[in-house]
């Protein structure tokens, strides 16, 4: 640490209720947007200095603010394992042994941290999730640059790396100073073709006319106005933060205070403390992402509709989106999405065979992945299972009672549908701010004890839920004779063209690369989360049953008339016709 530096930081930290580590992360992040400007001023054509000063700045926020120093150890081994290992096995097993390792070495250090106890000190796990996000990103992508094109997907090509990059282009990605503290992660491509500046070249038969402007020779277009958006939505966030989280905190409702409102009132505590908890991340997120676009690195192509550059490339957050959400993967989906893509293109898709549908064991493969890149506090695993619960009830109401609010088609809303729009809404951030609450509190008894004071309302609520949806009791049967009511008469012959045709759509889904589809309906899991549990339980149950299942289905006859025949014979008349 720089002599000195810490002075001035405890001083206001101490004014403010906060800690100095905290003050000098906060700071880091708009330090970063003067830096990011200064890099983007670097002669395009010396990217070796750009290398050179992303490397700097980095270590000066670990040594010079932080002091740091057993961090720096820990990612020198992190990244130069992973270098390692994509230079010297070359094997289609080495992005598992780097996983393997990068999960392994980020768990100690998460254990330590479950140790030390103490929120208010920057250690390296942050850091360090971040580059496990990174680094066994880059081990499979140089392993996917070692086979050829026709074995791999759409991502595979666009995301390989066919040449071992330089230690110093290495380094500069893994160090890529405006989202080393706290993301957002990409991938390698990414970085190559920033520092390269291959990614703002105009797409193939785009008018040059309507080229993003620049300035001077610099090839990267102009971005300090959405730069300053972000970091003023970001600004509005941590302000936001350090108001509310004087009124909603962890020991206002762990205290007995707490406990002298009524129980609604207790329940809406509890919602804001989840909202308040989530604009440090908001806040964060939009800053750091914010410095990416000053930088140049977020730029996304051009936007068809206005025809001005698009900067979403390392998006990380939408706010607006999660706190009006109508279910569970609405809020989930919004929440941290580059770890959503992380965990769906390097975990989920990877453990599935080429022409396989991703099935259960990629989303326990996934889930498990979630749960320990994230740490071992009990917190996150009893918000992990709930979540899970709510994704099964979600997906029942999706399925069961949204159509009643839709025509009978299911293209047109009802005049009522509006009705089941806010009911939804409120319903998933009222069972979200308990469901999350754990992770706020991290510790079993305060977990437990936070649940109890609102009397595990949303236990009783899953309960009550998972009756209702159940096979066994009427109400669900109730609510798809109502459906079908609605419905208008099915004619044999079209219902046998449409289950052709969906067959058809499947085949040619599956003898497409695994990588490149979840497999038709099935959705990949949202932060390791089963979209749809209860079908992930009815899959493990079809294995054992599966024979049996396939000569039942192979001499089905419903009324003397032959489906599985029908099908086949039109999906013969389609593949005839493609």
């Amino acid at each position: 640490m720089l002599p000195y530096i810490n002075a001035p930081f405890a001083y206001v930290g101490s004014a403010l209720g906060t800690s100095a580590d905290e003050l000098k992360l906060v700071f880091t992040f708009y330090l970063s947007y003067p830096l990011a400007a200064v890099l983007k001023r670097i002669p395009d054509r010396e990217p070796w200095k750009k290398n050179a000063f992303i490397i700097a700045v980095s270590l000066f926020y670990m040594i010079g603010l932080f002091d740091l120093w057993s961090g720096l150890v820990t990612i020198l081994i992190s990244a130069g394992s992973a270098y390692a290992l994509a230079a010297k096995m070359n094997s289609p097993y080495m992005p598992w042994v780097g996983f393997v390792f990068l999960m392994g070495h980020m768990s100690v250090n998460h254990i330590y941290r479950q140790m030390l106890d103490d929120p208010s000190v920057i250690d390296i796990t942050g850091l360090q999730m971040v580059m496990v996000m990174k680094l066994t990103a880059f081990c499979w992508n140089v392993a996917d640059g070692r086979l050829p094109d026709s074995e791999l997907s759409e991502f595979q090509k666009e995301h390989a790396v066919r040449e071992l990059p330089s230690l110093l282009d290495y380094a500069g990605y893994v160090l890529f100073f405006p989202s080393v503290m706290a993301g957002p992660a990409f991938d390698y491509c990414d970085y190559t073709r920033y520092i390269s500046t291959t990614m703002f070249a105009l797409p193939p038969g785009t008018d040059p006319s309507k080229a993003p402007p620049t300035r001077k020779k610099r090839k990267i277009p102009r971005s300090g106005t959405p730069a300053a958006i972000k970091g003023l939505v970001g600004t509005f966030w941590v302000f936001a933060f350090l108001k509310f989280s004087a009124w909603y905190n962890i020991p206002f409702l762990l205290g007995d205070e707490y406990m002298k409102y009524w129980w609604p009132r207790r329940v809406w505590i509890l919602y804001m403390l989840g909202l308040t908890t989530r604009m440090k991340y908001y806040g964060v997120w939009s800053l750091s992402e914010g410095a990416c676009i000053l930088s140049g690195i977020g730029y996304n192509g051009i936007d068809p509709a206005t025809g001005g550059a698009k900067w979403d490339r390392l998006t990380n957050i939408k706010p607006l989106e999660i706190e009006m959400a109508e279910n569970s993967r609405g809020f989930l989906g919004y929440w941290n999405i580059n770890t959503n893509h992380w965990l769906r293109n390097y975990m989920y898709l990877r453990v599935t065979p080429k022409g396989k549908k991703p099935g259960f064991r990629a989303t326990l493969a996934t889930f498990v992945t979630s749960a320990f890149w994230h740490g071992f506090y009990p917190g996150y695993y009893l918000s992990f299972v709930l979540a899970a619960l709510l994704q099964t009830i979600a997906k029942n109401g999706r399925r069961l009672v949204r159509p009643l609010f839709m025509s009978p088609d299911g293209k047109t809303p009802l005049a009522t549908k509006k009705y089941y729009d806010i009911f939804t809404r409120v319903i998933t951030q009222v069972a979200f701010a308990f469901t999350v609450s754990p992770f706020i509190f991290l510790t079993l008894s305060a977990s437990l004890k936070v649940w109890a004071r609102v009397y595990f309302y949303t236990l009783i609520g899953v309960a009550f839920s998972f009756a209702f949806f159940s096979r066994s009791l009427p109400f669900r049967k109730m609510l798809i004779k109502k459906q079908s009511d609605r419905q208008p008469p099915v004619d044999v012959g079209s219902e046998v063209e449409k289950v052709a045709r969906e067959e058809a759509k499947r085949e040619k889904l599956v003898r497409m690369e695994s990588t490149d589809t979840v497999g038709g309906a099935r959705r990949a899991p949202t932060l390791g989360l089963p979209d749809d549990p209860e079908a992930e339980i009815d899959e493990i149950v079809a294995e054992v049953k599966r024979e049996i299942d396939d000569r039942r289905r192979r001499g089905s006859l419903v009324q003397g008339f032959d489906i599985k025949k029908a099908v086949d014979q039109k999906l013969k008349e389609f593949q005839r016709k493609q």
